[in-house]
């Protein structure tokens, strides 16, 4: 499986992000996107999503699902963390595995890999920032999906939980998957490469 962007241009308010961007990632490896604020790294993810569109190029994922288009087998973490305040976490979690219709870990047991397991009957709007995190990244696991997209994926997370969070990407990784992950913070990843993005210059 591969994951290929060509010539790709993006668009915001007017303002071109960027143009002329290429990528490649291939099943079993890592692509880590960095560059300055505003430089299109968030778009980037949002773009091969299916959030925003790309006013120019192609993004395909060869070898994937050819009755799925390539947002659908794509995870996306954002910098929001969709949660429901008045349902519970496991209510919260129980939804998007409905959702996402692709069964993959129990969400008690993925609750319990990101060790909020204990705040399962709590309504969502008393979590922390770094509870209501943990919580979206527990998505990932619910539902299996062979592409994460990964927006500063450490955001609000303590050293313990991005070690963990570590763990979960270099075992999706391991086991055939692809990551792409946008971030300022340095991640420890396995098989991994580097996008640098400079962003438009007009």
């Amino acid at each position: 499986m591969r994951l290929v962007g060509v010539d790709l241009m993006c668009e915001r308010g007017g303002r071109r992000v960027f143009a002329g961007l290429g990528f490649a990632v291939s099943g079993g490896e890592a692509l880590v996107v960095t560059g300055p604020n505003g430089a299109g790294k968030s778009s980037l993810l949002r773009a091969i999503a299916g959030l925003v569109r790309h006013g120019a190029g192609t993004i395909t994922l060869e070898g994937g699902d050819e009755e799925l288009g390539v947002a659908a087998q794509c995870h996306y973490a954002g910098h929001y963390d969709a949660l429901k305040p008045s349902l519970t976490v496991l209510e919260n979690l129980s939804f998007w595995q409905s959702f996402f219709e692709v069964p993959g870990l129990d969400p008690l047991d993925a609750l319990d890999e990101l060790e909020i397991g204990h705040l399962a009957d709590l309504p969502g709007a008393y979590l922390s920032a770094g509870q209501r995190r943990r919580l979206a990244l527990a998505r990932l696991l619910v539902a299996r999906r062979p592409v994460w997209l990964l927006d500063e994926p450490t955001s609000a997370l303590d050293k313990r939980s991005e070690a963990k969070l570590t763990e979960l990407m270099n075992a999706h990784v391991a086991a055939g998957g692809i990551i792409m992950a946008a971030t300022h913070t340095p991640l420890d990843l396995v098989n991994r490469r580097d996008l640098e993005i400079e962003g438009a210059r007009r």
